[in-house]
């Protein structure tokens, strides 16, 4: 769903809030996958591992490489961007926070029920 809603996004590029939605479904992203790869972890540790590897790949960007990658597999703009932008780090932050308080809630919900 999050992958779909993201490929949506990007569809619609011309919209100013396209980037910073695109961004935060990404950050979305990773942080499902962290916890598939590590469900035992607390949904904050989750977020900050998330929000890590998300950095980790903007900061890339400042190098180049993801851009001469894309140049080869365009599909990978997907998954590397081309261009830092600061602003991405914080909408990053944020994204994956919310998620782990909405996590962190429906977990505590699930608990509940019978």
């Amino acid at each position: 769903m999050v992958v779909g809603a993201g490929l949506a996004v990007a569809r619609l590029g011309g919209a100013p809030w396209a980037d910073p939605a695109g961004d935060a479904l990404y950050a979305v992203l990773v942080y499902v996958l962290v916890l598939l790869a590590a469900p035992r972890l607390a949904p904050w540790t989750a977020a900050a591992v998330a929000t890590g590897l998300c950095v980790a790949v903007e900061l890339l960007q400042l190098t180049g490489v993801p851009a001469t990658l894309v140049g080869h597999a365009p599909a990978l703009r997907y998954v590397l961007g081309t261009t830092f932008n600061a602003v991405d780090l914080a909408v990053y932050a944020a994204a994956a926070a919310l998620a782990a308080l909405v996590d962190g809630v429906a977990g505590r919900a699930l608990r509940r029920a019978p």
